[in-house]
């Protein structure tokens, strides 16, 4: 425990503090306006104000937080670097006055949700669209991608991810959905073409819509192992090797060969006659699907409302209907 032994050292504990938090606002509206005059409208001050102010920041810390020239105003490495830290601060700092305001009951602010590519679009992006009807004050920030992210160290509050590890770390909470089914299908005109397969074995005989990695290397299929719930991986070289999903099923509706996609994927396809299930008897389940999120902000109430969204909406066949 820390002990003072007078008060002039608490009161100068507390102007060191409060002097940390000065210039923050005006850096921050000059880093994102552009320009110290457009800054200083921002902030109803003064250009010289604004630049004065930024002075002393940089005084303070000893470094230049800018490079300036006659037409141009850019960050340096320092100041990128005091940027980043800035917003996560007024970001801490908002959802604290969240938190125990009035606005706490409230779903409110920014809330950042990172989708798998193709689920993310053709599922779960539209659950997130239905629910900001009713709440207008709700501000989504949403990206989309299919490798595993640190949600602590990219400050994300909730991701929907397709496979990985089920060994969470203590910060993150998640919400199993399931696994996808994987299922083999081809276009009719293509079986029409080729024939319809019978076994596993005669999958060597047809061509093979894969799915591509950027390292240049093809994704193996699932097959039912042995024993029971073991899988087996083979792989097989494809005609066409298509680095993501979407881009797979348009290959296979062209009727360049049959491929291996979830349910998830190609369900309204099917339905709809475009594709056709084969080998039925050699579907599988794929990856398991998972809702994760920060801990830290699972109560808020923009992040509560969007967990019990998609946790009760998404399934490894896709969305339920609204």
């Amino acid at each position: 425990m820390v002990r003072f032994t007078n008060i002039n050292e608490l009161d100068s504990l507390i102007v060191f503090s409060s002097e940390r938090l000065k210039g923050i606002d005006v850096f921050v509206s000059v880093v994102e306006r552009g320009s110290f005059a457009s800054a200083a409208g921002r902030l109803n001050l003064t250009s010289s104000a604004v630049s004065k102010s930024i002075a002393r920041l940089e005084s303070r810390l000893g470094t230049r937080l800018f490079t300036r020239t006659t037409r141009r105003l850019a960050l340096t490495d320092a100041g990128s670097l005091f940027y980043q830290t800035c917003l996560r601060v007024l970001a801490d700092l908002e959802e604290a006055e969240t938190l125990i305001g009035a606005e706490y009951v409230e779903p409110t602010g920014r809330v950042r949700i990172d989708l798998p590519a193709s689920y993310g679009r053709l599922h779960a992006l539209p659950v997130i669209l239905r629910c900001l009807a009713g709440h207008e004050r709700l501000l989504p920030h949403i990206s989309f991608s299919d490798h595993f992210i640190d949600l602590v160290e990219e400050r994300v509050d909730i991701v929907v991810r397709i496979g990985g590890s089920n060994v969470w770390p203590a910060a993150l909470g998640h919400r199993y959905l399931g696994s996808e089914r994987l299922v083999f299908c081809a276009s009719p005109a293509y079986l029409e073409r080729k024939g319809v397969p019978l076994t596993d074995a005669d999958l060597d005989q047809h061509e093979r819509v894969v799915y591509g990695r950027a390292d240049g290397l093809v994704n193996s299929w699932l097959f039912a192992g042995s024993e029971q719930g073991a899988m087996e991986q083979r792989f097989m070289p494809g005609r066409i090797a298509v680095g993501d999903g979407e881009g797979q099923t348009a290959a296979v509706l062209a009727g360049l060969g049959i491929a291996q996609l979830p349910t998830w994927l190609v369900r309204q396809p099917i339905e709809r006659g475009l594709l056709v299930e084969v080998l039925p008897q050699l579907a599988t389940d794929g990856l398991p699907m998972n809702v994760v999120w920060l801990k830290a902000r699972q109560h808020l109430p923009k992040v509560k409302l969007l967990l019990d969204v998609l946790g009760s909406a998404l399934t490894p066949a896709g969305a339920v209907p609204a």
